[in-house]
Formats: C-alpha cells, sequence, structure tokens
C-alpha cells in the first residue's frame, strides 16, 4: 500500500494510481468520519461493508446500462475503477423528508414528498458542502447545462433502480447522495456515476417498522449493525453471521 501514488483522500475512501493508465484503486477505509458528531472514530469492518454494498449496487447499474467508474473488485477493501475527471458537486435525490430538507422547510421527517426532488450541492466540507442552484452552477463553470441534464437524468434513473431494489429487501429509500465524473474516451466526454453509493451515501428504513439503517445511526456499535443488516438483506452478508464490528462474513 505504501509505495502506490496517493492520489486522493477523503472521509471514507482513500484513492492511489492504478495499475493501468487511466484506472485508480478505490480503498474503503473504517473511519467513522461520515458519521455526524464521531469524526475521528474508527469502526472496525465498515469498509469491507461499504466496499461490498457498493461494489454490488455498481454491478447491478453497469448491467442495466447506467455507466459507472466501477470495474471490479480487487480484494476486501479495494476496488479497480476508471479514472475521471471529478466534477465538483453532489447530486441528491430525496423520496421522503429528511434531514436539512426538514430543516430548511420545516417539513416533519419522515413525510412522503410529492415526487422525488433533485439537488445539488458544492462539495466542499469547509464550507459544509452548501446547496447550490443552476444559476450558481452555470456562472461558476462547475458545470455546463448539458452535463446538469446527464447528472439529473442518472440521479432519476439511479433513484427508480435502488428504490425497487431496497423494496425487494424490505427496505424504503428515503434519499440517496451521488458524485459524477466526466469519463474520456479519445474525443468523446460522457457523464459517469463514480464514488459510492453505500449506507454512508444514503438514508434506508425499514419498510415495516420504519427503523433507520443507515449513516445517522450513532456510534455505540449500531453503525456497523446497520451497515451488516443492509449488507444481509442485499444477500451479501450471510444470514447466520452476527452483527459485529469485527471481521463479517461475507458472500463469495
Amino acid at each position: 500500500m505504501n509505495r502506490r501514488r496517493r492520489v486522493y483522500e477523503g472521509k471514507g475512501k482513500i484513492l492511489y494510481e492504478g495499475p493501468e493508465p487511466g484506472t485508480l484503486i478505490q480503498f474503503f477505509k473504517d473511519d467513522a468520519g461520515t458519521e455526524p458528531g464521531i469524526a475521528g472514530e474508527v469502526i472496525d469492518g465498515k469498509g469491507v461493508l461499504n466496499n461490498r454494498i457498493s461494489e454490488y449496487v455498481f454491478s447491478h447499474l453497469n448491467a442495466i446500462g447506467i455507466p459507472t467508474h466501477f470495474i471490479r473488485r480487487l480484494n476486501m477493501r479495494e476496488q479497480l475503477v476508471r479514472e475521471v475527471e471529478m466534477i465538483p458537486l453532489a447530486v441528491t435525490v430525496r423520496n421522503i423528508a429528511a434531514g436539512s430538507l426538514s430543516r430548511r422547510l420545516g417539513i416533519e421527517e419522515g413525510v412522503p414528498l410529492p415526487r422525488s426532488i433533485v439537488e445539488f450541492s458544492l462539495k466542499s466540507d469547509e464550507l459544509d458542502n452548501p446547496l447550490v442552484t443552476e444559476e450558481h452552477i452555470a456562472a461558476f463553470g462547475w458545470a455546463s447545462p448539458p452535463e446538469l441534464d446527464d447528472m439529473t437524468t442518472l440521479a432519476i434513473r439511479i433513484n427508480d433502480f435502488l428504490s425497487g431494489l431496497f423494496v425487494g429487501a424490505g427496505m424504503q429509500l428515503v434519499d440517496f447522495r451521488i458524485e459524477c465524473g466526466r469519463f474520456f474516451e479519445g474525443d468523446m466526454m460522457r457523464i459517469i456515476l463514480a464514488g459510492e453509493i453505500s449506507p454512508d451515501s444514503c438514508r434506508v428504513l425499514d419498510l415495516r417498522t420504519h427503523q433507520r439503517l443507515d449513516r445517522e445511526t450513532d456510534a455505540s456499535g449500531t453503525v456497523i449493525s446497520a451497515h451488516s443488516e443492509i449488507a444481509r438483506r442485499l444477500g451479501i452478508m450471510n444470514e447466520n453471521e452476527p452483527a459485529r464490528a469485527a471481521g463479517p462474513v461475507l458472500v463469495k
């Protein structure tokens, strides 16, 4: 690991130079920095679960024609991905009122929205990832109007897929956040999904009890239990494996 050139490090992942030109290795960390109020803590096994859950989702998206940077999983914590030019925006799709939407608009959490809402925010931890409009994006050149259209279309298609996937596993998708990048093939450029889709980037409820199964559970062991529960329901983790922080047994 130390011999690789580190390209980028975020809260939950590290990107290293890949084995071939145009590729990167995406390493999933155990850091709990994506959990509100528990930055700096480590949750053993979280990166392993996020790697497998994201692999599962990205593989299915690739199979139905949604372009992603994912190539294949290398081991329990690493993926081989395509190198892209990241767009400095996060795209959030909301189906049910929760989090900042509820606080901004005074809507009670858990209320279904009239339709799915797509929001853009600037990727900046220092600025607390502020919400931005299409006018801001165009004025500052973060993305062109056609690129925004492509990102919105991708987000809506992903929302349709994830909503069905989670309902089939007894869960309800509240909202999720994705990142996109520009992928160049010769003179051609297209917008593709990058980053990850895992419990760190979405809110999920149990379909029957409406219990939250996502990134906002606390750090007393509940986070890894929620990650494990989602992995079990998706068939990634052995059904009889107890939810514990160290050494989750995953389906090969």
